[in-house]
């Protein structure tokens, strides 16, 4: 879909190198003082070109977002992956650039993951969100996300906690 100076699309093998450029960029902005330094960078370090080109062939559901033509954020979703709860689908991560954050973007890709996952017949939304990043708790519930529960995970040497959102399918986009 595009509207003019954003284009939401699904993401394609020769976005590759822009999905790992997005996703570091995000992650060092975001995660900065929430994980170790050394972590951080193994952890972006495992998602260059080769990994999103291997996910994109695999059939991982990825939504692009473009602003003016050039890539700007992605969002990956499917089948949810915590059966204990009432929903059916899930965005397992949604990242905008840094310097397209704050603009509206991360909406738009947002409510375009959401009608996403209503054609493909996922009733209902779930988005794991570490706690302490603020901004991303901050977004869901703007969005109407309830959090629901909050769980702990490991994540390289450190345990985190995350908050649980969900929209039930009857909740507004």
């Amino acid at each position: 879909m595009s509207l003019g100076l954003i284009a939401l699309r699904p993401a394609r093998q020769d976005d590759a190198m822009a999905l790992a450029l997005i996703h570091e960029e995000a992650w060092r902005g975001t995660y900065r003082g929430i994980l170790g330094g050394v972590e951080l960078e193994r952890m972006i370090s495992r998602r260059g070109p080769r990994w999103w080109r291997t996910a994109l062939s695999r059939g991982v559901r990825i939504q692009m977002l473009e602003v003016a033509g050039t890539p700007a954020g992605y969002a990956t979703y499917g089948r949810s992956r915590m059966r204990e709860l009432p929903f059916e689908g899930e965005i397992y991560e949604l990242y905008i650039r840094p310097d397209h954050q704050g603009l509206g973007f991360g909406t738009e890709l947002f409510h375009a993951t959401r009608r996403a996952l209503d054609r493909a017949y996922l009733s209902g939304l779930a988005v794991r969100v570490l706690s302490d990043n603020a901004e991303a708790v901050r977004f869901y519930r703007q969005r109407g996300g309830q959090a629901l529960m909050n769980t702990r995970e490991q994540i390289a040497s450190s345990t985190l906690e995350l908050t649980i959102f969900g929209w039930f399918a009857d909740t507004p986009q």
